[in-house]
């Protein structure tokens, strides 16, 4: 489903950390299997699919010379994880060779009022898609019996669940462009017909010390980690292979961490110690050297209150 599956090693030799978050964007497998619910991949008309080798040069290229992209993002004030990943599809698909980006947060309203918005309009040659992107990360219940229930799948902050999710996107996002409000509005682009699709990026973080089922529909290979309440963290590092821990701030929560230097054991457990016991969802790395001289990440784990999922926080968008 994703025509470039043999480039997944891409984003971890890429040194622009924009760069790797728009590789990762590019080739990370989707959450959810074929056959889940409509799905496209959003490159999948352009001529990158039939020619991957064409789409690591434009990626290299631009890790050298990262400042259009840099540009790009910098024109959104919004720092919310889901924006940035929407900016990242709209740069490669304004680039992508065979591909026309004809609209993007294209808003649907009626008498004034929004009810909506398509995330990308994009014409191919097989002829023009309504797709809805999303980021998600998901944490797996405590309790093996409810893993396969995609509603039993939290958000780091507990506001947002896997099954929740599916359900507005299959209910309200995919049906939009059907609406005679959002018919109108691509009328005006000159669109008649399109069909509409969903591309869902993300990780699920699945619970340290339990055997867990992934959810019902999550692809075979997606993308995954740990994670694990404050009480077992020293099982879990003592248990876990060579290498340095270290917090990822939420800007870099994308790609793979690759890092030039790492914090000291000492700076950690400094970080620890002053870690509020309720404070929200923190995403931890796991970095190893390199033979190309970079620490790269090895896992990552979300570290959580003891009491969490009773607790407050913040979900990624």
């Amino acid at each position: 489903m994703n025509p470039f599956n043999d480039l997944r090693y891409l984003p971890g030799s890429l040194r622009q950390p924009a760069v790797r978050d728009l590789a990762w964007v590019l080739v990370a497998p989707p959450l959810l299997a074929p056959g889940a619910m409509a799905q496209c991949h959003p490159l999948a008309g352009s001529d990158w699919a039939q020619a991957p080798a064409a789409l690591e040069q434009w990626l290299r290229a631009l890790d050298r010379h990262a400042q259009p992209l840099l540009d790009w993002l910098a024109r959104s004030s919004t720092r919310r994880l889901g924006v940035y990943y929407e900016r990242l599809w709209q740069f490669a698909l304004a680039h992508a060779p065979g591909v026309e980006l004809v609209a993007a947060n294209l808003a649907i309203r009626d008498a004034g009022r929004t009810l909506g918005e398509l995330d990308i309009v994009l014409r191919d040659a097989s002829g023009v898609h309504h797709l809805e992107l999303a980021i998600k990360l998901y944490l797996g219940p405590a309790d093996s019996l409810t893993g396969a229930d995609p509603f039993a799948w939290l958000g780091p902050g507990c506001h947002d669940r896997l099954g929740r999710k599916l359900a507005h996107l299959r209910e309200h996002q995919l049906p939009m462009a059907a609406r005679p409000q959002a018919q109108a509005a691509l009328a005006e682009l000159e669109v008649q017909v399109c069909r509409s699709q969903l591309w869902l990026g993300g990780y699920l973080f699945y619970p340290y010390g339990c055997s867990m089922p992934a959810p019902q529909g999550a692809a075979d290979e997606h993308c995954r980690g740990r994670w694990v309440h404050r009480r077992d963290w020293a099982a879990l590092a003592a248990e876990a292979g060579p290498g340095q821990w270290q917090p990822l701030p939420r800007a870099a929560w994308l790609a793979p961490a690759r890092m030039d230097e790492v914090w000291p054991e000492a700076r950690l457990q400094a970080w620890l110690a002053e870690l509020d016991p309720q404070a929200r969802a923190q995403l931890l790395v796991r970095l190893v050297a390199g033979a190309d001289g970079s620490w790269h990440e090895a896992e990552r784990v979300f570290l959580v209150s003891d009491l969490w999922p009773h607790v407050a926080g913040n979900d990624i968008d």
